[in-house]
């Protein structure tokens, strides 16, 4: 009997094979109108088909591609596999992307077809397909005045092709292209990633292979699903069987955990800072009494050990206080939650200790869209994982190290090279098949894989020192009073660092230490404030050496977002962004 790895050889087996063995009344869902759409693994296949034979229908052959610009509904994943059904290739891009970065990628990747969800993006792609010859038409998931439902695609489905379909099935192989991912990068020209088929099943087979999690299981889905890291994590689930829910929105996934009451999902760093702030927030404002003891249980789980070897002593005190506190933190996630997958960027690890502690277990990974996109992972066994480290490479995953500590990677699950763009495949891709990924790491007892920092992120003194950013800044960030922080100083004699306050927290803080301070501006022009933050600055600067230490601050009014461009879509800084924007004012600090 061929079991699920032989029978799954390319992304669009993934939802037959659930159907034959672990066929589900709930595989894909989402939330409109109020109400939960389920959709079962049989109706999904269904839709899948049509799809398939309606593009068939318009006679569109493999190879041709289709973009999709949609937040995360159960219509993406099925016209995703429907495309791939049939040969073809998708192209998912943000729903948030500039009009210009939209024209360019339709141009480069020869887009055919554009599906949108709603009317504000069909009106913005309108404006674009005038400049995009390739593209044919556009069609919508909401519907539109005007504009053609993606539903009269599948109202085409036309069973004589059945057989022409079942053809074009057998003919596709693994090594053939699944899609095209666009980086969003930090600036410049989107760079398209090409991948195929085995590329994503190797990692979701890999994955499968040390994960705990089963066909009974539940995920809430709430990244954008156009960006890999979610995309393989619902591929991953409905591989193993399990169902997959669409939150509402980042907004509601609040309220969504607590309907859903998922087992796992997926999340990165700066959605679970959110999430320790509200908790935190809460905390405060508790009675004397049991402000003592949440205080209590919150240092408890912050001496958690990293590899998990705590004393019984420690283990009977921390029953105490997962009984008294943090069942109330494991309610708000739903109250049954088995593990929380964190990557895209690096998790604070006092974040991982006291969540992990409090019972909702929180494992790190690594990986980039080049490979697709898991290369390393905190497993769930115990010994094979260590907070504050992205874990071990997967299996089939080779990493090493180069003399200047950069991470190189090999594996299926790694790309051939960019779209199109043959000089950048040879700067990250060297005669040896190692993919460099720009990260710098070490090894942490000769197994688990640390990222210390970024290769085009560290910078050097005008005193010729080099400085990695992302240390200090996560440190910076365990500050109640700091948002966001970028530690500047490329060129210069000293380190510094431009700060986002964390306004709603310094609001309340300020009723009681200086009441005519509330805005955005008042704060960040306040020296009241400033003194503060400055207070914890040097507390955490003690942490570094001399010329890592950050000697002046600078407080900005702004919220960093990703709409407003300072943020990537998976929350990074744009650095090169943020440096225009504050020209002015990192010139004031290193003028004085």
């Amino acid at each position: 009997m061929e079991t699920s790895d032989q029978k799954v050889q390319r992304l669009f087996d993934i939802l037959p094979n659930q159907l034959n063995q672990f066929p589900q009344k709930d595989a894909v869902c989402d939330k409109v109108g109020g109400s939960w759409r389920k959709f079962s693994s049989k109706a999904c296949q269904e839709i899948v088909d049509k799809v398939s034979l309606g593009l068939l229908k318009m006679e569109f052959h493999p190879g041709d591609k289709f973009a999709i610009i949609s937040y995360n509904r159960t219509e993406w994943t099925m016209l995703d596999l429907g495309i791939l059904q049939i040969g073809c290739v998708d192209v998912p891009l943000y729903p948030n992307m500039s009009p210009e970065n939209y024209e360019y990628i339709f141009n480069d990747s020869q887009v055919k077809l554009v599906f949108v969800e709603n009317e504000e993006l069909f009106i913005k792609v309108k404006k674009v397909i005038t400049k995009t010859p390739s593209v044919k038409e556009i069609y919508t998931f909401n519907e539109v005045n005007e504009a053609k439902h993606w539903t009269a695609i599948t109202n085409l489905a036309d069973e004589s092709l059945r057989p022409r379909l079942n053809e074009i099935e057998k003919a596709v192989t693994q090594e053939d292209l699944a899609t095209i991912i666009y980086t969003s990068g930090t600036t410049g020209i989107p760079k398209g990633v090409p991948l195929t088929h085995l590329n994503i099943l190797s990692n979701v087979k890999s994955i499968a292979d040390i994960m705990p999690m089963t066909n009974a299981d539940k995920m809430l889905s709430f990244l954008p699903i156009c960006h890999i890291f979610e995309r393989t994590a619902v591929y991953f689930y409905l591989y193993l069987g399990g169902s997959v829910y669409f939150a509402e929105s980042i907004e509601k996934v609040g309220e969504n955990l607590k309907e859903v009451k998922p087992n796992y999902f997926t999340t990165v760093p700066r959605l679970m800072e959110k999430i320790y702030d509200k908790i935190m927030d809460k905390g405060r404002n508790l009675s004397p009494a049991k402000k003592a003891i949440f205080g209590w249980a919150v240092n408890l789980a912050n001496h958690y050990d990293p590899r998990g070897e705590n004393s019984l002593f420690y283990k009977a005190r921390l029953v105490v206080a997962r009984k008294l506190v943090f069942s109330k933190w494991m309610e708000a996630l739903g109250g049954e939650v088995k593990g929380i997958i964190s990557g895209a960027a690096a998790l604070q690890p006092r974040l991982s200790r006291i969540f992990t502690a409090a019972g909702a277990t929180i494992r790190e990974g690594y990986g980039l869209t080049e490979t697709s996109p898991v290369l390393t992972c905190n497993r769930f066994k115990h010994g094979d994982y260590y907070l504050g480290s992205v874990g071990v490479p997967l299996p089939g995953v080779e990493i090493k190290l180069s003399e200047s500590g950069e991470i190189l990677a090999k594996g299926d699950n790694v790309m051939k090279g960019y779209y199109n763009k043959p000089d950048e495949t040879k700067a990250v891709i060297d005669d040896e098949g190692w993919f460099h990924t720009g990260d710098v790491g070490e090894w942490i007892d000769g197994k688990f894989l640390k990222i210390t920092d970024r290769v085009k992120e560290i910078f050097k003194t005008s005193g010729g020192k080099f400085i990695a950013p992302l240390p200090i800044e996560n440190k910076m960030k365990e500050s109640n009073f700091i948002g966001e922080i970028m530690v500047i100083g490329e060129n210069q004699k000293h380190a510094a660092a431009i700060i986002v306050p964390q306004f709603d927290f310094i609001r309340k803080w300020c009723t009681k230490k200086c009441p005519s301070v509330q805005t955005n501006e008042e704060i960040a022009t306040s020296s009241v404030v400033k003194g503060r933050i400055w207070k914890d600055v040097e507390k955490y600067n003690k942490r570094f050496g001399h010329i890592q230490q950050i000697k002046k601050i600078e407080l900005v009014p702004d919220t960093w977002a990703v709409d407003s461009g300072e943020l990537t879509p998976t929350l990074k800084l744009k650095r090169r962004v943020i440096l225009a924007k504050y020209k002015n004012i990192i010139e004031k600090i290193y003028s004085e």
